[in-house]
């Protein structure tokens, strides 16, 4: 009956939290209720530092108090740190006797002998473990084991609410966060989208927008009229915001804030506040309380779309919030910061860029490829580094991101801005004459190459006009699809695409069908459960099964081609079978408009993505069905080398250059160039300046890029000899070791292309000499 009694009041365990003054106070609380009621003589709570890899004792009920905080055990280390490793209770009847029993003096354990440790875990995370111990007398029962492991399980949620309510998973990973961040003052990180920022950080984190929320003083009381009023100024300022980032990003943005508007006008969220400031409470207050629960029980879902809205919320109770109290001094906004973040929607990236964020760092090492993509659209630079305790800077660190070489410095000295500045300063006067790009492009040697954009959302089409593009390459039409809270139809699709085909008359034009699955999923899609997403129900594969969205897609293209040099591009093809399906839907969608007498392109060039190995080996028969062949060289490596690029673990293996992504390579291109059709390459490969004479060798005269690496790859194709390229590439192919490879293009980096110096060991060689080396 007392173990029944702990779950139940660890079932309302919620007022214990909101009734103590911190977060140690509530652990204590925690060990308290444990020691009583599995009537132990000890309780105690270790929590667990990911990034440190060690446990420390946060609370204590029985053994010396002046232990908390000073008692640290590695991972495996003690009774203890062996429950967490091997996520499995531990007892023990004699502690010293254990193989695993650490002696710690002074915090007079030496009389509890019968131990026990459970491991707190939620999901996969390790939280930490909890203990109990009693006398030699008192030995824990199978009973007992069982009664921790409920207790351990509900108080993994309880520290999970914990942090999502106060922000304090600083506080609770790091209690002595600034002597643990004082080393973090360069970091070296992975580029994902160009540019530079420095200025304050905004940590966006969950935890951390509710302690904002938290700390925000009210004075005074307000009553229904005033959170009326605030209801009404909040609407209206949403309502501004969607129309200026819905004429900004069309393609994509136009319901970026509908969810907002929509919790709005909910009567439940909108009544539970009115509810609580009839009975009396503050409405500042009310709208705490509310969010609280909105935002816990958000989170805790499993659906990657119904915890975006835990965002949505978050971000509405903070203007609401500020407009009850008519307070715009200290408004939860972007503009102007460098965001620090765990892991962000797809839809935090257009508000983000809607508020004028400065730049962003994902500081847990890993992030989609899409979102990289999306950044870049959006002209944010964006660094990915895996360094979880940037989440604890404090509000308004100063940053200084330099997102072209992947260098983060964390509140850096004058002499790092200054030299920062000035070189600059002076790459921005040299980029300014790169930019005067040639109409057209040709090798040394007269051979014509030709430079196209990838274009992920409109707003790339004016930097890529700026760089005199000679066609889109490839448009990726699955960012609309994916920022979305639904399918767009037909008509939404098609008034997208003439947007793009009317920006660039008489250029060609290829549209990607949808290409989701993988690391590309739709919010509000059921998401099937798949061991290996990459290798599962994903792009052509998908829009085959769900054939309604590839028609409406296909009509949608057709229709805006019009008059166009429309191209319609298939990805992940693996089989003729399946290119003929594809193909098929185009030729039903063409007879279907011509019926309906429907204007229309009736004659587009169907090619495909070149991403799967089982291609090469059919590339003749490929090429005698396609009218192009594109080259998808990011997932190309990935499928053959069984490497997933967004797996930081094996991040080394993805190699560009591994000589039997070469040679696949060389053999589709033969086949192209036997079949006389167009041969381009979209991945990332297209703008490596190393592999460039490797492509030109193997017959590649297309490219298709970010518009941002334009000038780049101009420069190199200028300075290149194709006689001097062909030499390479039989060099490049006969070659079979990975090395071999490196050394040959190591000697034939073309002329004027600079090669970043990057900073190793706190020392930066690129212009800013010493300055950080102290």
């Amino acid at each position: 009956m007392e173990h029944m009694k702990l779950l139940c009041d660890f079932s309302e365990i919620n007022w214990v939290f909101a009734d103590s003054a911190s977060i140690e106070t509530f652990l204590q609380k925690i060990v308290t209720m444990v020691a009583k009621h599995m009537q132990a003589h000890v309780s105690s709570i270790y929590l667990y530092d990911e990034a440190e890899h060690e446990l420390t004792l946060r609370a204590t009920q029985g053994l010396n108090p002046d232990a908390v905080n000073r008692v640290k055990l590695r991972l495996g280390e003690g009774i203890t740190g062996l429950a967490l490793k091997e996520l499995r209770p531990v007892t023990q009847r004699g502690g010293e006797v254990h193989p695993n029993y650490k002696a710690i003096p002074g915090i007079f354990e030496e009389n509890f002998e019968s131990f026990l440790a459970v491991p707190i875990v939620r999901g996969v995370s390790r939280v930490g473990v909890l203990t109990a111990q009693r006398v030699r007398e008192r030995n824990f029962t199978d009973e007992d084991v069982m009664a921790m492991r409920a207790i351990a399980s509900q108080l993994a949620n309880i520290l999970e609410n914990a942090k999502l309510l106060m922000g304090l998973e600083g506080k609770l990973l790091s209690p002595t966060r600034e002597e643990s961040l004082s080393d973090l003052k360069f970091l070296k990180g992975k580029k994902a989208a160009p540019g530079f920022a420095y200025a304050p950080t905004r940590v966006v984190d969950r935890g951390r927008g509710l302690s904002f929320l938290y700390r925000r003083e009210i004075q005074g009381e307000y009553g229904i009229e005033d959170f009326r009023r605030a209801l009404s100024a909040t609407e209206q300022q949403l309502s501004t915001l969607q129309t200026e980032i819905g004429e900004r990003l069309s393609d994509a943005a136009s319901l970026i804030f509908t969810s907002h508007l929509l919790i709005l006008k909910d009567r439940r969220f909108v009544g539970a506040i009115e509810e609580m400031i009839e009975e009396g409470i503050n409405p500042p207050e009310a709208v705490r309380s509310v969010a609280e629960k909105y935002v816990e029980a958000f989170s805790k879902s499993s659906d990657p779309y119904i915890k975006e809205k835990a965002s949505d919320l978050l971000d509405l109770a903070l203007r609401l919030f500020s407009n009850i109290i008519e307070d715009t001094g200290e408004v939860y906004t972007f503009r102007g910061r460098v965001v620090v973040a765990r892991d962000l929607f797809p839809s935090d990236f257009l508000r983000m860029s809607s508020e004028g964020v400065a730049g962003i760092v994902m500081a847990t090492g890993g992030v989609t490829s899409h979102l990289s993509i999306l950044a870049r659209s959006l002209r944010i630079p964006m660094v990915i580094v895996d360094e979880p305790r940037l989440l604890g800077l404090p509000e308004s660190s100063l940053l200084l991101l330099d997102a072209e070489l992947g260098n983060i410095y964390v509140n850096p000295s004058e002499e790092v801005v200054s030299a920062f500045n000035k070189r600059n300063e002076a790459r921005s006067k040299a980029d300014a004459d790169k930019l005067r790009m040639e109409p057209v492009s040709h090798t040394r040697d007269g051979v014509r190459v030709r430079l196209l954009a990838n274009i992920n959302l409109l707003t790339d089409l004016d930097l890529a006009r700026e760089m005199k593009c000679e066609g889109i390459g490839l448009y990726r039409t699955e960012f609309p699809f994916i920022i979305r809270s639904d399918f767009p139809c037909e008509e939404e699709q098609y008034v997208v695409y003439r947007k793009l085909i009317e920006a660039c008359p008489g250029k060609p034009i290829t549209l990607r069908t949808l290409d989701i699955g993988g690391d590309k999923v739709l919010s509000y899609f059921p998401r099937i459960r798949e061991q290996n997403p990459f290798l599962g129900l994903r792009s052509i594969r998908f829009t085959l099964k769900h054939k309604d969205i590839l028609v409406a897609q296909v009509r949608a293209m057709l229709r805006a081609g019009k008059g166009a040099d429309l191209r319609i591009m298939f990805p992940m093809i693996s089989s003729i079978e399946e290119f003929r399906r594809a193909k098929d839907v185009v030729r039903e969608c063409i007879a279907d408009l011509t019926k309906e007498k429907v204007e229309h392109n009736s004659k587009p060039g169907i090619g495909m993505m070149v991403e799967v190995p089982s291609v090469v080996d059919l590339a003749d028969d490929f090429a005698r069905q396609a009218d192009f062949f594109s080259l998808g060289t990011n997932d190309f490596i990935q499928y053959l080398l069984a490497v997933d690029r967004t797996n930081e673990k094996v991040g080394d293996l993805y190699i560009p250059h591994h000589p039997a992504v070469l040679r696949s390579l060389k053999r589709v291109a033969d086949a192209a160039l036997r079949a006389d059709i167009e041969l381009s390459v979209c991945g990332d490969m297209a703008h490596d300046v190393r592999l460039l004479p490797f492509l030109l060798g193997i017959g590649v005269r297309h490219l298709s890029m970010a518009p941002v690496y334009l000038p780049k790859v101009q420069r190199a194709v200028l300075d290149l000899s194709y006689q001097d390229a062909g030499e390479l590439t039989g060099a490049l192919i006969r070659a079979n070791e990975v090395r071999e490879v490196e050394r040959l293009l190591d000697k034939t980096v073309p002329r004027g292309v600079p090669t970043s110096r990057v900073v190793e060991a706190g020392v930066v060689h690129d212009g800013l000499s010493n300055a950080v080396s102290g």
